[in-house]
């Protein structure tokens, strides 16, 4: 703190008072404030809180044309000694009291991350349907919300510098944050027609594999792929177990076929890799099943998913976005896959696939080939996929059953309820 000097000393009640520091907002109920994040919605700040984002310091100033030591008027009521020295001294000392608030704006902006955390909104993406080969909107776009805190910081900054200059309310600054894909932008897409179509039969299925069909499927309808992206199945597809859904069914793990969590995603997998196929796209990773299954018929047309690893992997190489959308009929037991995007003119050829080679316990070989031509006739694409399966026998079931008869130790009892009760045990 500065004292500039004077003709004369100070009186020492001068010098006592300028070192006494006001709180800034000693009226807390006057005094508090309500940021206003929503329509319905406000956030209190207490006089304290407020009190804690200011710093008062004081200093003088002199003044040639100021005839008074100090704002002392407070001092009259109580102190007759000190209104008479202020009188006596009133000529000779030019000196005002000021004070000057800085604003702790780390703190207010830490005060206003944590707003942020709770109250921003992240943008929803639209997503698309198909009627009567139009692309039409079914799930509108949505605006986000993120908090300006710069902007909100100047307007407290205000508010404290002021003592509250237009009431105890202040109204946060929002920015719009738009989606990346809106309703209208099905035809910028490229989003036109349908490219490709997969389907298979899901016959002989228990309810908890279609079940767990149906939770997988609700991961892929209306998923949009962009150009050039690369589509992991697994990545999109995200947890699977109990809490996202899922219920115990066969998989073929660790050389055995024995009951897990999500049994029959790979009816979703293959099915997906049969529209992939049919849509010209460049598969980038893919494997069949360990031994044949009946619900991949025709065999060596399936792709076989576990987390992390085997994959299904394939690359948009259209010039536009790919829709996905997804239909089961449960009636018929058939799932469908339907790929819809912009037809740059591709022509698509599918050879097999064909049984190459027969072994002991159904074992087998087979091999289909992918040709896809551009609009001009050249080739772009010519891919074999080869399957190699050994014989069911090899990975036997649970107690050479399809079914579990005793509860597994890592299952709660809910669980193993569940599961007697969909296998009619």
């Amino acid at each position: 703190m500065m004292i500039l000097k004077t003709k004369k000393i100070l009186p020492l009640f001068l010098v006592f008072s300028l070192f006494l520091i006001y709180p800034a907002f000693s009226n807390a109920e006057e005094n508090n404030l309500f940021l206003e994040v929503t329509d319905n919605q406000k956030v209190f700040v207490s006089s304290e809180k407020l009190n804690s984002w200011i710093q008062e310091k004081y200093y003088l100033s002199t003044e040639k044309n100021y005839h008074s030591v100090i704002e002392t008027t407070e001092f009259c009521p109580l102190n007759k000694m000190a209104c008479l020295l202020t009188k006596i001294t009133r000529e000779s000392h030019n000196a005002k009291k000021k004070s000057a608030t800085i604003i702790k704006k780390n703190k207010i902006k830490s005060f206003l991350q944590n707003i942020a955390r709770q109250f921003d909104q992240n943008p929803v993406n639209a997503t698309f349907t198909i009627a009567d080969g139009r692309v039409s909107a079914f799930s509108l776009g949505q605006n986000g919300r993120k908090l300006n805190i710069d902007k909100s910081i100047a307007l407290i900054s205000n508010f404290l510098k002021n003592k509250n200059p237009s009431g105890n309310t202040i109204k946060l600054v929002y920015d719009n944050v738009e989606p990346e894909i809106k309703s209208a932008d099905a035809d910028r897409l490229g989003i036109k027609t349908l490219i490709g179509e997969g389907k298979s039969n899901f016959s002989g299925s228990t309810r908890s594999r279609i079940h767990n069909i149906q939770v997988a499927v609700s991961r892929f309808n209306g998923l949009l792929i962009k150009p050039g992206e690369e589509f992991s199945f697994v990545q999109n597809l995200g947890p699977v177990d109990g809490e996202h859904g899922y219920k115990p069914e066969l998989v073929i793990k660790n050389n055995v076929t024995t009951p897990e969590f999500g049994g029959g995603i790979c009816q979703v997998s293959t099915t997906v890799f049969r529209a992939a196929i049919y849509s010209g796209l460049k598969i980038t990773a893919r494997k069949n099943h360990a031994y044949p299954v009946h619900y991949y018929n025709p065999q060596g047309f399936d792709a076989t998913v576990y987390i992390p690893r085997p994959d299904l992997k394939f690359i948009n190489n259209t010039p536009g976005y790919i829709l996905i959308q997804a239909h089961i009929d449960l009636e018929k037991k058939e799932l469908t896959f339907d790929f819809y995007g912009t037809d740059d003119g591709r022509k698509v050829e599918i050879d097999g696939p064909h049984i190459i080679s027969r072994g002991a316990g159904g074992a087998m070989k087979t091999v289909f080939t992918q040709k896809v031509f551009n609009a001009k006739g050249d080739l772009i694409i010519n891919d074999s996929f080869k399957s190699n399966y050994a014989s069911p026998s090899k990975y036997p079931h649970p107690g050479q059953a399809t079914t579990l008869t005793k509860k597994p130790k890592d299952w709660s009892k809910k669980q193993w309820t569940t599961y007697k009760r969909e296998h009619h045990l």
